[in-house]
């Protein structure tokens, strides 16, 4: 079984989806008459993606809105504490029917506000400190001024001068840090704030015990104090985080409100499962196209739904040391009390999970499908990684730095992005600071690095010419009046799918 292909070569100039721009897209592409999963693993590596039976690639240096691809460690991830809001929401939905309030999102796996500045916060608060001091010193002083004319009282004078100067000593500095903790006290206005001339209030907790302390000692007075010291408690081991499955598959009451199921469906119009949701699930694209992505209905329509999720160029493998349920496209169909509120169409290949889509119900964008899906398909991938050990990946597809909407794939942690010069991946931590400067950008630091697996002989590329299999170079000789531009696009497809696949994947000539 080999892939056979057709490179359709290059496309530019058509209106960009993210961008809006009229003409600002550019991207290479083939169709996929047929292709093994190794094929493909080693394309998206190379920075393609499927829709349908058509595999695209992005031109990076050219078009409006470089997409990089993006995968996820599943194996270290950890989830945020929007993921965990997530899950615990859907938890109380399906135990006890709860629906929380304001916690409809529109885009899918859109992290919360809180986990998006949380690695920000340091630095801001470092930025922020000396302009903080200044103005609290200026605060201060006037107010201890101020408490100065209104008492009159000589302590409190020379009081406040020593604060000042202790202050303009903490402004030398000049690092816009405190050499140490400073302890500052202001004066409250009359009935507001801490009394500061009386002792600061004790813990319910400490008082008990010392009640008991003293107690315990007039019983019996021969005794040293020493002997009534309460006893150091054990220190507390760190809580080790809960995991991502623990979170997830939380034990549900018996008499839970709502049963959800989650089946994996190969695309296959031969499966009889598969057969008997088309019908259901295609309602739900409709739906889900028409409300979220505001599609008129004849956009919609079966061919459309069938050619971009229900047809996969993949052909299905199960060999002894890949997972139970072999490598392909598969659907994955949530079911709630007996009806499929969503569903996401992934791709598993030797390496990886690759998701393709995900449409479901907008009567239920409450429970943030486009979240709980992604963490379910990530813990499905650490599944399938006990079954496949070299199976440990889950990709999204592509991140789009310079589209807010798409940054989202970034709080997946810890994630790489794959460099566009040298197919390399690069943790996205190191990438973020040149994204913010340039769209499009090497990610690979290293300037000697080159891309390893280029198309170093074109002429072993293999060609399906007339039901024969032969190498470029023996058909570039029997091929006595060659099209225009015929070896310029050769070697353009050699290049961008490289040395391996050019050699393993059969180009398609008419």
């Amino acid at each position: 079984m080999a892939s056979v292909v057709e490179y359709k070569g290059l496309k530019a100039g058509y209106h960009c989806g993210y961008c809006d721009s009229a003409a600002g897209k550019a991207s290479c592409g083939m169709w996929a008459h047929s292709m093994t999963v190794q094929d493909y693993q080693d394309l998206i590596d190379r920075g393609w993606r499927r829709s349908g039976r058509y595999v695209y690639k992005p031109v990076m240096n050219q078009t409006c809105c470089p997409q990089y691809t993006i995968r996820c460690r599943s194996l270290q991830f950890q989830p945020s504490k929007s993921h965990k809001k997530v899950l615990k929401k859907m938890l109380k939905f399906l135990a006890k029917g709860e629906i929380s309030k304001g916690s409809c999102e529109d885009e899918p796996m859109e992290p919360s506000m809180e986990d998006a500045v949380a690695g920000d916060m340091a630095l801001i608060n470092k930025l922020d400190l000396q302009c903080d001091l200044e103005k609290l010193g200026d605060s201060l002083t006037e107010s201890l001024e101020r408490e100065v004319k209104k008492k009159g009282k000589g302590t409190k004078k020379e009081e406040s001068k020593e604060f000042i100067q202790s202050q303009d000593r903490n402004e030398e500095l000049g690092s816009g840090e405190p050499s140490h903790a400073v302890d500052v006290h202001t004066v409250p206005k009359p009935g507001k704030g801490a009394d500061l001339s009386k002792p600061p209030c004790r813990k319910a907790k400490e008082i008990r015990k010392e009640r008991k302390r003293l107690k315990l000692m007039r019983q019996n007075p021969a005794a040293g104090p020493e002997a009534f010291q309460a006893p150091q408690e054990p220190q507390a081991k760190p809580s080790r985080p809960r995991s991502l499955e623990e979170l997830m598959f939380g034990s549900l009451p018996e008499d839970a409100s709502h049963k959800l199921e989650v089946r994996l469906v190969p695309v296959s119009s031969e499966d009889p499962e598969f057969k008997s949701s088309l019908s259901q699930s295609f309602s739900l694209y409709v739906k889900y196209q028409m409300a979220v992505h505001r599609d008129p209905p004849e956009e919609c329509g079966k061919t459309e739904f069938t050619g971009f999720l229900c047809t996969s160029p993949l052909e299905p493998e199960n060999p002894p040391n890949g997972p139970d349920c072999g490598y392909g496209s598969f659907h994955q169909q949530y079911w709630l009390d007996g009806k499929i509120i969503a569903v996401g169409v992934i791709d598993i290949l030797p390496y990886c999970v690759s998701s393709v889509y995900l449409y479901y119900d907008p009567d239920y964008s409450f429970l943030s499908l486009g979240v709980y899906s992604a963490l379910r398909e990530i813990a499905f991938t650490r599944q399938l990684h006990e079954q496949a050990p070299q199976l440990s990946y889950y990709y999204m597809g592509f991140y789009i730095h310079s589209c807010p909407k798409m940054k989202y794939k970034g709080h997946y942690r810890p994630s790489d992005l794959l460099c566009p010069e040298t197919y390399v991946w690069v943790p996205i931590e190191q990438c973020l600071p040149s994204l913010d400067n340039s769209k499009y950008c090497r990610l690979n630091q290293d300037p000697e690095a080159a891309d390893e697996g280029r198309s170093r002989d074109p002429d072993r590329l293999q060609v399906l010419y007339k039901k024969a299999i032969l190498p470029y170079g023996v058909f570039k000789q029997q091929q006595q009046q060659r099209e225009p531009g015929e070896e310029a696009a050769v070697l353009q497809y050699a290049s961008l799918v490289g040395q391996a696949c050019s050699e393993r994947m059969l180009l398609f000539r008419s």
